[in-house]
């Protein structure tokens, strides 16, 4: 029997509760004869499986496509609302608060059920997510379009409270960044491909009416006709989701989980006395929102005259450009982040995000738009190089971690409406300065662990 783990908890020595493994005790003779040898998951040493290593880079493709979908929606729903950019930003909001709602809620669903069946919990909540937006398309309301993007987001949040700690224990601590980050590359796969699709099937149909000079019914009706693309398109996901749902239900005795005392919603949030995980948390929410903030704008900063005067389709299809530089630069990351200190790396990036800000923000024509599709190569390592960093030596204690680096996703729903009323009031160019200083807040993190002996010293223990 193989125990998993992601080294030692650093500080919490044996009053720490075993978190990690999530769960209930499965009995091994529950599996076939044929089914590959089940992994017991406890705090502990860490283990090899392959065959699940390949499970959690397939949820990170799903959630990663699915949540980049919204820089896809977002210009489809102001135009057809006629929104304003901090108003369409609401899309975002409503979205990344399920995270701070539901992220702690989900670990203890893992502690309860264990990790198999909590993902299979968070594919069907985004199947439901998926088939809300039939109702919403039918009810010509842009809040119930909010109310599907929020049940969507919380089987995202599920899913992503199960796939972050995992990968980090399928593997030796040392690696755990590389690891992460490499696994990330395939979320960034997903955010390559899914809004270029999607700006195909929800951009392509371009309206012939201004909903402006609509009203009453003759604008319910037209709504409902033009969001009937964005149904399809769900919808065809939705068929997905299932068939995903049902292959990981037919795999839930892979995991053999150690039953653990229960805890209280409360316990992890001590967590957050540790600096360094308080700070990476803090990062974690800078990063989300500054990113998000960014990627919903793209579109619309690209069809402006004195940037490339694109169209709204041929815009939304250069998205992928901003999503596809972070797949790139996660697999380059994934070796870098061996040869040099996650912090320095960390620190690079930051710095070098800042720069293509401040050129954005101040250039014109294509230099001003491929310096914001830019920044996505840079934005790669930083989330799993956050997430690895602030964990680091928290051993059985990782999966509460995870639970409140989730929370910390909630500023995918601040900084983005912070940032479109910003652009409301003083332009999209000049509103970059927010992002701008969420990056230089992760600047300073990385800095941090570059030098803290702290983080020096829990690297040399893992190893």
């Amino acid at each position: 029997m193989v125990v998993v783990g992601t080294g030692r908890a650093a500080g919490h020595g044996e009053n720490s509760v075993a978190y990690v493994g999530a769960i209930m005790a499965m009995n091994i003779s529950a599996t076939s004869s044929t089914d590959p040898v089940p992994i017991e998951v406890s705090g502990g040493a860490p283990a090899d499986a392959p065959d699940l290593r390949l499970f959690v880079f397939a949820l990170f493709f799903i959630f990663g496509g699915i949540t980049s979908l919204n820089d896809v929606v977002i210009p489809k729903l102001k135009g057809l609302f006629t929104l304003t950019y901090g108003e369409v930003m609401l899309v975002q909001s409503a979205f990344f608060t399920a995270y701070f709602l539901v992220s702690l809620p989900a670990a203890a669903i893992v502690r309860r059920v264990g990790y198999m069946r909590t993902a299979v919990l968070g594919l069907l909540m985004m199947t439901a997510g998926c088939l809300l937006f039939v109702p919403a398309s039918a009810s010509s309301l842009f809040v119930i379009f909010l109310a599907a993007l929020f049940v969507l987001a919380a089987g995202i949040t599920i899913v992503q409270v199960v796939a972050n700690p995992l990968i980090s224990m399928l593997g030796a601590p040392a690696t755990a960044h590389s690891r992460l980050t490499f696994a990330q590359a395939f979320n960034s796969l997903g955010t390559t491909i899914f809004p270029y699709v999607g700006s195909i099937l929800i951009l392509g149909s371009l309206a012939k009416v201004d909903p402006s000079s609509l009203s009453g019914v003759v604008l319910d009706a037209f709504r409902t006709q033009e969001t009937h693309v964005v149904v399809r398109t769900y919808l065809g996901l939705a068929g997905v989701l299932v068939l995903v749902a049902a292959l990981v239900w037919l795999r839930r005795n892979r995991l053999v989980e150690s039953a653990i005392e229960d805890t209280t919603i409360r316990h992890p949030l001590d967590l957050l006395r540790q600096r360094r995980f308080g700070f990476g948390a803090l990062c974690i929410f800078l990063y989300v929102g500054a990113e998000v903030a960014i990627g919903s704008l793209i579109v619309n900063y690209l069809m402006q005259s004195n940037v490339l005067g694109l169209a709204q389709q041929e815009a939304g299809k250069h998205v992928p450009f901003y999503w596809g530089g972070a797949m790139v630069g996660r697999f380059i990351g994934a070796y870098l982040l061996r040869v040099f200190s996650p912090g320095k790396v960390l620190a690079s990036a930051a710095a070098a995000v800042i720069a293509l800000l401040f050129t954005s923000a101040n250039a014109a024509g294509a230099l001003s738009g491929w310096s914001l599709l830019a920044i996505g190569l840079f934005n790669s390592i930083m989330f799993p190089t956050i997430f690895s960093l602030a964990c680091e030596g928290l051993g059985s204690r990782a999966a509460e971690g995870s639970g409140i680096i989730c929370v910390a996703i909630v500023g995918g729903a601040v900084v983005p409406l912070i940032t479109g009323h910003a652009a409301d009031w003083v332009g999209l160019k000049m509103a970059l300065i927010v992002p701008g200083i969420c990056y230089a807040g992760i600047l300073s993190f990385g800095l941090y662990a570059r030098h803290s002996k702290e983080f020096n010293d829990s690297r040399a223990r893992d190893r």
